[in-house]
């Protein structure tokens, strides 16, 4: 019988693996890169404060994407639309390869352009949820969690944000 490997115990141990995708989701939810290390250091600075009250064997990941959503949704930056920076950009998630035919290449941005441009538009309850679900490859269980959605809302909300994400993209076609 295979033991059990430990659990990690420490705040550091349990966020310091996640920290990028972190940044990346509050990325995607402010839509300033600026904005996105504030909300990020601020909710690092709740959840380590909130630390004791994490229940041990629980998703960690669920519960610190909770914190930083919920400090975005109270926080100013919550209430407003702004430009985003696209992540390639900024190094994180989307990154472009640079191998490939000038025109593949070209053709690569202009789809990824496409799509971030489309996202944009998408109201933040659709855009959080692709999000969960695409980017960070959450299950229906942990994005339920992290948003403190029954599955059954999870699962509609994500059917309307792709319809809608289809909608857009279909739209910038035509143009």
């Amino acid at each position: 019988m295979k033991e059990p490997s430990p659990q990690p115990s420490s705040f550091e141990e349990l966020a310091l693996p996640l920290l990028d995708r972190l940044f990346n989701f509050a990325c995607w939810l402010t839509q300033n890169r600026d904005e996105a290390e504030d909300l990020l250091q601020e909710s690092l600075s709740k959840a380590l404060k909130g630390f004791s009250s994490f229940q041990p064997g629980t998703n960690f990941r669920a519960w610190i994407y909770r914190i930083v959503r919920n400090t975005f949704l109270t926080s100013r930056t919550g209430l407003k639309s702004a430009a985003t920076e696209p992540l390639e950009e900024a190094g994180g998630a989307g990154h472009l390869a640079t191998t490939g035919t000038p025109e593949s290449i070209l053709l690569h941005r202009l789809d990824q352009q496409s799509l971030w441009a489309a996202l944009e538009q998408l109201p933040v309850p659709f855009r959080e949820i692709l999000l969960l679900r695409e980017v960070e490859e959450m299950s229906y269980q942990e994005i339920s969690s992290t948003l403190v959605l029954p599955i059954g809302t999870v699962m509609s909300r994500l059917a309307r944000a792709r319809k809608a994400l289809r909608q857009r993209l279909e739209m910038g076609e035509r143009s």
